[in-house]
């Protein structure tokens, strides 16, 4: 018997503030910068819903060399100033959040300065202040459950009553693989034939959330 949803864990970039195409164009031209010049379909394909550490260890792997000192820095300073200057919410999701009646929080790749940030600049950081949770405090990041798995434990409640909005196709496979329900966003990056699989309802538009997670 499939027991109804109490616990809605969500994905920061790209499910609570509309972040994912402002970071592929950096990296785009990050990595042109290095010699690996990839288009934004590879690089949504590759990285988006990946920690920062996995994503400069394939860096790295396909370089053959360690970063140039720095570059991480500079790195962190285009995301910033990109951020800073068009960062919005998701579209819907403001009202989504409002009518969702159950427990929430968040579980995402980003680390817990960049979530300040970027949901601070939305104005989203206090509807979740205290149940915020990165990747930085995990084993493995996505597409391993760990991250889900330890919101949920530190939120009190078993992986079979939570429910994940995800938007890329690793966190979507995290979801799964920890034995949690998964409403994958398309409305994004994401194509939505990459998020269908077991578990897991596809859809386009945040306002539907609330009214698909009480259905489900």
């Amino acid at each position: 018997m499939i027991k109804p949803i109490e616990l809605v864990i969500f994905d920061c970039d790209g499910v609570l503030v509309d972040s994912e195409h402002i970071a592929v164009r950096v990296d785009a031209m990050s990595l042109a910068s290095l010699g690996w010049p990839l288009s934004e379909p590879e690089i949504i394909e590759r990285f988006v819903g990946r920690s920062h550490a996995d994503m400069i260890t394939e860096i790295e792997r396909h370089l053959g060399y360690r970063l140039p000192d720095g570059w991480e820095a500079e790195q962190r300073r285009l995301y910033r100033e990109a951020m800073e200057a068009e960062l919005t919410p998701v579209d819907g999701i403001v009202e989504a959040l409002e009518h969702i009646q159950l427990p929430t929080c968040v579980a995402s790749s980003t680390s817990h300065n960049g979530l300040r940030h970027t949901l601070g600049l939305t104005g989203l950081y206090t509807r979740f202040e205290g149940r915020i949770y990165s990747a930085t405090e995990v084993a493995n990041g996505k597409p391993a459950p760990d991250l889900f798995l330890h919101a949920a434990r530190h939120m009190g409640f078993a992986p079979d009553v939570c429910a994940v909005v995800e938007d890329s196709r690793f966190g979507v496979q995290a979801a799964r693989a920890a034995g949690m329900r998964v409403f994958g966003y398309c409305g994004g990056l994401t194509p939505a034939e990459w998020l269908h699989g077991p578990g897991t309802v596809v859809f386009e538009d945040m306002r539907d959330l609330p009214a698909l997670v009480a259905k489900d």
